[in-house]
């Protein structure tokens, strides 16, 4: 039988299980992407686990989070990385280089390899014919250190693309298409595999857009074939060598099947606060706007901020918006000054911020409260602009840069003017001295980490109790995202390596009173009861590990998204769900639950019976691995490699 190119990729990966969707299977990983705010817990677990040099091809480490110095503490942060580069053999791309994933495609990328992030986004390199798999930062430590990556088969959606792209549509338009058909769940244990004769006009900057926010779907990752555009993008990188050919086999049939026809799109936006809450740009045209923001991982190109300075070029932006423009690789930042758009930005009133996250991820550019603000952004979760009562909208760069000229939400297609169509330049070399390689190891075992009081080492995790009888400490709504358990911001962020100091802001926004009631509580532990999707949006795996410092034993919801679904046993955290979605009602904040040998029952089926207050059972279920289970009997990742050694 034929295969797509998803199952090719898989199979030349695949190391254990086999390849039927739901089985587990472990895939070797060739390269790794770590981001700096995640990153610096994947260092001091490698160092937990003893690790003198990782064991993948390539390994990357990108300062791009925790750009905004407004003391010592993000300083210090990027010391310690890149002494933990040096001493484990991982490259460093220091502030100011860009956010790592479209740096990753022009520096690292290479078609056919499989690559591992702790970062959801890491799915972007897919555009590139990369199997890229977004991971919390404990497996993504594992890959690192030899072991494989461990994750359900998912199913193959095949997205033909059909059409061309009217004017004034672009790729953020096609996602946001796909995000309002199927929701922030529709794509769960799934990738977004794409094809069809609509390929050819998307550029690799637009499949980026497209591979990177399959994430706000669930997506477990998104594939792309490797073809000319791809030998393309290499090529003015200076990297052609690296190029493969690569497509799904003629004739192959995907699980699912769907069709987007381009020429029938029109500009979309999504309304605060979800990335599905999808309608034209005309249903909210005249709105009131603060704030136009183009940049981050949602929409990385040259073309993306080229197009906004065509756009804006001899005009001058709304006295009542900020145009705030933040280009993604210093690389695209040259190209930009080169070609007179950063000029013609600035003489518009854009304001300009360094290569980086930044205001995507609330490091800088919050909003007014309130206010309306349109962001080429993959995310627009409450608070995640740095602005807890914020109201962000998803958009192109196109409806960001016509709203930004008349003050309002504008529908692009009322310009007055062509569209236009910039193009990169054909040479967009990256410069290697922006990276500081691997050490040789002889000098790499000379390195000392230089850690401070904001990186203490990770605590021990005890394994949990066999009768778990605790309280349900905290009950929360549908589609609760990581963002809600750990926030970030300029306030937060910064602590995210000190799992502590960290502690003291989980459920912040939802429930301030939790952590003083998990405190009380103590080691007794205590459960969570979510709705739908819980745990959705960003890998971050501080929100399954310092709630468990807390003392979390066991979350129970409706569903629990991929990537936070695998955190929580990697720290010690049972995660299950109702049988029947009814009996979420059933379960109080105050109520307490006992079930009674959990390790028997997890083995026994997929069925797990707790009891209520007052006798009454309730029906609950797990799709736990059997390694899933010795892991989580074991206390979590680190306790179970350190048995599997001594074993």
């Amino acid at each position: 039988m034929a295969d797509t190119l998803s199952h090719q990729l898989i199979a030349a990966h695949l190391v254990g299980g086999e390849m039927i969707p739901g089985n587990e299977i472990a895939l070797r990983m060739d390269q790794a992407l770590l981001q700096d705010i995640l990153g610096t817990l994947v260092m001091l677990e490698l160092d937990a686990m003893g690790l003198d040099r990782v064991h993948t091809r390539t390994s990357v480490q990108y300062i791009d989070h925790t750009l905004l110095q407004q003391d010592n503490i993000n300083a210090d942060a990027h010391l310690f990385l890149k002494s933990a580069c040096e001493r484990l053999g991982v490259w460093y791309s220091g502030p100011g280089n860009g956010i790592s994933h479209p740096v990753h495609m022009e520096r690292f990328g290479v078609p056919g390899q499989s690559l591992v992030g702790c970062d959801s986004h890491t799915t972007a390199a897919g555009a590139l014919g990369m199997l890229a798999i977004g991971a919390g930062g404990i497996e993504v430590a594992m890959a690192m250190a030899g072991e494989p990556l461990y994750l359900a088969m998912p199913e193959i959606v095949g997205v033909r693309l059909e059409g061309d792209l009217p004017d004034w549509v672009s790729a953020k338009d096609i996602v946001l298409e796909l995000l309002r058909r199927h929701g922030v769940a529709g794509a769960k244990n799934c990738i977004l595999e794409y094809h069809g004769p609509g390929l050819a006009t998307l550029d690799a900057m637009d499949r980026h857009v497209l591979a990177n926010m399959g994430t706000e779907m669930g997506a477990t990752s998104s594939v792309f074939p490797s073809d000319e555009v791809t030998r393309d993008f290499l090529r003015s990188r200076g990297r052609e060598a690296d190029w493969v050919a690569l497509a799904a086999e003629p004739g192959c049939r995907y699980d699912r099947d769907e069709v987007v026809d381009l020429s029938r799109l029109e500009p979309l936006i999504a309304l605060p606060s979800s990335p599905d809450r999808v309608v034209p740009v005309a249903e909210v045209a005249g709105e009131p706007l603060h704030q136009a923001y183009i940049g981050s991982s949602g929409n990385p190109g040259y073309r993306d901020i080229a197009v906004v300075a065509e756009i804006v070029a001899g005009r001058s932006v709304a006295g009542n918006v900020s145009l705030d423009i933040n280009p993604s690789t210093r690389r695209i930042l040259a190209a930009l000054i080169d070609e007179g758009h950063l000029g013609a930005l600035v003489a518009a009133g854009a304001r300009l911020h360094q290569p980086g996250c930044n205001g995507c991820i609330g490091m800088g550019q919050a909003p007014a409260a309130g206010r309306n603000s349109l962001r080429t952004v993959p995310r627009n979760f409450p608070g995640r602009s740095g602005t807890r009562e914020d109201s962000v909208f998803l958009c192109s760069p196109e409806t960001a840069a016509a709203s930004a000229l008349h003050g309002v939400i504008t529908d692009p297609r009322r310009l007055d003017m062509p569209c236009p169509r910039p193009r990169e330049p054909s040479d967009m070399r990256v410069n290697d001295d922006w990276f500081e390689p691997p050490l040789p190891p002889e000098q790499a075992r000379r390195v000392e980490l230089l850690a401070t009081d904001n990186t203490p080492p990770l605590p021990l995790i005890a394994p949990l109790p066999e009768t778990l009888e605790i309280p349900v400490l905290l009950t929360v709504d549908d589609n609760i995202s990581t963002d809600d358990i750990m926030p970030a911001g300029a306030r937060v962020l910064p602590l995210w390596s000190n799992v502590f100091a960290s502690a003291e802001h989980v459920f912040e926004a939802v429930d301030p009173g939790y952590v003083a009631r998990a405190r009380e509580q103590g080691e007794a532990g205590h459960a969570i009861v979510g709705g739908a999707n819980y745990g959705q949006g960003s890998s971050r795996e501080n929100a399954a590990l310092v709630p468990r410092l807390l003392g979390l034993q066991l979350v129970v919801a409706e569903s629990i998204a991929r990537i936070h679904w695998q955190n929580l046993p990697c720290f010690g955290v049972l995660p299950l769900t109702f049988a029947d979605p009814a009996d979420r009602a059933r379960l109080r904040q105050g109520q307490t639950l006992r079930i009674e040998g959990w390790r028997d029952q997890l083995a026994a089926g997929r069925r797990v019976v707790a009891t209520l207050q007052g006798g009454e059972t309730l029906s609950l279920t797990h799709e736990l691995s059997p390694r899933q289970r010795e892991i989580l009997s074991a206390g979590g990742v680190i306790n179970w490699l350190r048995q599997e050694e001594t074993s």
